[in-house]
């Protein structure tokens, strides 16, 4: 895959906004790309960046709201087939160590 990109797709208003989230990432699976979702938004990676951007107007139109809020950021690597992944493991291996923590851990 070559298209990654950093989604973040919400209504504007107060309360849990755990739902409407939820029909944006629901409407990710008709389209062949991968995705995971954190805290703080979604990771998609897609083949090219039309399928990227089906993808990304399916999941906005998924919210039900008065006023939704997206967010994008795109990384085209149009030289490379390297996964998203690959990233992460840079970093790790650059960290000697997984690249996650938490204050629980001793």
């Amino acid at each position: 895959m070559t298209v990654v990109a950093l989604l973040s797709v919400a209504p504007v208003r107060k309360g849990s906004l755990a739902e409407d989230v939820a029909d944006a990432v629901a409407a990710l699976d008709a389209f062949d790309v991968s995705y995971e979702t954190n805290p703080m938004g979604t990771v998609i990676e897609a083949d090219d960046i039309g399928t990227l951007f089906d993808a990304v107007e399916a999941a906005h139109r998924a919210v039900d709201a008065d006023r939704v809020s997206t967010a994008l950021k795109i990384d085209d690597k149009r030289a490379s087939d390297a996964p998203a992944a690959e990233k992460v493991e840079g970093v790790e291996d650059a960290l000697g160590r997984p690249a996650r923590g938490s204050p629980d851990e001793d």
